[in-house]
Formats: structure tokens, C-alpha cells, sequence
């Protein structure tokens, strides 16, 4: 016995129309978070220093001067060096060291000289064991 009439039964329908929309919204909003997220890990913080002049007139003999032009050229206290490898430059920078221990490197380096030529000096100087490195700056006085 069917004690129901006869009803139709509603078929529950999803609309998938404010659905599509609210995805749209999420995924834009994904987008933009994201791409800010990216240009925030670019941040960078440079270290800060003061300039103090060094008196050139005062005998130095643990400081090796190595000098890198806008065309790569090098130059070892003021002489001319050429190289086509790291351990010859190695060698360079350890003749130049003669006996001296751990001597200060200083690295001029000009400013359109590559990344890559500092670095090659960098690597060069670990090789040789030397730790003590620093970089020479032009410092914008206005007088």
C-alpha cells in the first residue's frame, strides 16, 4: 500500500555557477599573494660600514693588494698577473704572500668588473688557506 499520492519528488539541484565564482575569487586572490610573496623575498639588507682612511705611508708587509679592472685584468701589488686557472693564481697569490702566515687580502675591484672575477679571487685565497679578505670603496664626500 501506497499511502503517499502521487507528489513529484524535487531532484536536488546544484547550481555550480556562485561555485565557479567563489573559485575564481580564491584563485585570484592566490595569484596576487603569491607574486608579492616573491618580490619580498627579494629584499635584501646591505650591510653598513664606516669609511676610515688607512694611512698609506706606514710599512704593510702582510697585506697583498690585488686589483681587477672593468676587463678583467688582474693585477698583483701593482704587477700584471695572467692565469687560466685557479691554481695558478693560488700560486700567484702565495709567491706574493713569500713567508708571511695569513696575510690581508684587499680586493679592488672596479665597479663594471664582474661578479665572477671577485669571486675567482675569493676561491683563489680559500685555496691558498688565506681567511682575511676585504674590498676597497669610493665614499661620496660632499664638502
Amino acid at each position: 500500500m501506497n499511502f503517499q499520492r502521487s507528489r513529484q519528488k524535487d531532484e536536488p539541484e546544484i547550481n555550480l555557477i556562485p561555485m565557479i565564482d567563489v573559485l575564481l575569487v580564491i584563485l585570484i586572490f592566490l595569484v596576487i599573494t603569491t607574486t608579492y610573496s616573491k618580490f619580498s623575498e627579494l629584499e635584501i639588507n646591505l650591510p653598513q660600514s664606516t669609511a676610515t682612511e688607512i694611512d698609506k705611508n706606514i710599512d704593510r708587509p702582510n697585506i697583498i693588494d690585488v686589483s681587477i679592472d672593468a676587463m678583467g685584468s688582474y693585477t698583483i701589488n701593482n704587477i700584471l698577473v695572467k692565469f687560466s686557472s685557479l691554481d695558478e693564481l693560488r700560486d700567484q697569490l702565495s709567491s706574493a704572500a713569500g713567508d708571511q702566515a695569513d696575510p690581508l687580502i684587499i680586493i679592488n675591484a672596479d665597479a663594471k668588473a664582474t661578479h665572477q672575477s671577485v669571486v675567482t679571487v675569493m676561491e683563489a685565497a680559500r685555496l691558498a688557506n688565506y681567511n682575511k679578505l676585504t674590498f676597497t670603496t669610493e665614499t661620496n664626500r660632499t664638502e
